[in-house]
């Protein structure tokens, strides 16, 4: 895997080819995320839209280089501010269409507010700490302790014991009890699709909710019957149309004359 050097060290990526005329896709993985873990997603959505797709992992995932500092409260605000615009800077990316699940999905509306992008699309995204989403990751860390999910965060990451320390750490935190995005996103004027699943355990649609409070630009939202944390995983089919729908009419949403009123709730069965 190619890696390319930013301020904050290597990180590892790729970029799957596609219509160099149209805004390109990044993809943002979750907190325990990276390349590898997105599976075949990127290349199915990368196929479906005709988009150039930049994948990558954060410092201390995957094989990216460590992460220099601790997670705090304002770490994914960096990530979108920082890290985020000097990378896409490095290689050339402008006005992208953001594709972020979870933390990354957090990082993208984060970004969209103060940078320029084409859209977002955010998978079962965070803004604030949710008491269902502290239990979940309590779970996980019981998980983590008893072995499975040990083992298999071993296979993706080169360092996996800290990227599951800080992101447990962080979350559980007493200082990130009180986090909470939503008054930094009425900057984002950009389209932008949620998409949630009802048996999400680490979120509920209070998040799509307040993303739809908060955001500046025209709103589409999906909700997955029976789908869990991961809907691009557990639903591909699905969310690869969603995002290609979502795409073909964001430009025309976003420039259409008139208020842009509640968006209808589309709710897809198993």
């Amino acid at each position: 895997m190619p890696t390319i050097a930013i301020s904050r060290g290597p990180v590892e990526y790729t970029v799957l080819e596609g219509d160099c005329e149209a805004a390109p896709l990044v993809l943002l993985h979750e907190g325990l995320g990276c390349i590898a873990m997105w599976r075949r997603f990127p290349a199915r959505l990368a196929a479906a839209t005709g988009r150039r797709a930049l994948v990558f992992s954060r410092h201390g995932h995957g094989g990216s280089g460590p992460a220099p500092q601790e997670r705090t409260p304002r770490s994914l605000h960096e990530e979108a501010h920082e890290v985020l615009p000097e990378l896409l800077g490095r290689l050339g990316i402008h006005r992208p269409v953001l594709v972020g699940h979870s933390e990354g999905a957090s990082i993208a509306l984060l970004h969209a507010a103060g940078h320029p992008v084409e859209a977002v699309v955010a998978l079962a995204p965070h803004l604030f700490a949710e008491p269902q989403t502290l239990r979940g990751v309590a779970a996980a860390r019981e998980a983590h302790a008893s072995g499975p999910l040990a083992k298999e965060l071993a296979f993706y990451h080169q360092d996996p014991l800290t990227v599951f320390r800080r992101w447990s750490g962080l979350w559980l935190s007493e200082a990130f009890r009180g986090w909470d995005i939503e008054s930094d996103l009425a900057g984002a004027t950009a389209p932008v699709l949620l998409i949630q699943g009802d048996s999400d355990p680490y979120g509920t649609f209070a998040h799509l909710d307040a993303a739809e409070r908060a955001l500046g630009g025209p709103v589409q939202r999906l909700e997955l019957a029976g789908c869990g944390h991961a809907p691009h995983l557990e639903r591909p089919d699905d969310v690869v149309d969603a995002v290609q729908t979502f795409l073909a009419t964001a430009t025309a949403t976003a420039t259409a004359p008139g208020p842009v009123g509640r968006p209808p709730r589309l709710e897809i069965r198993p």
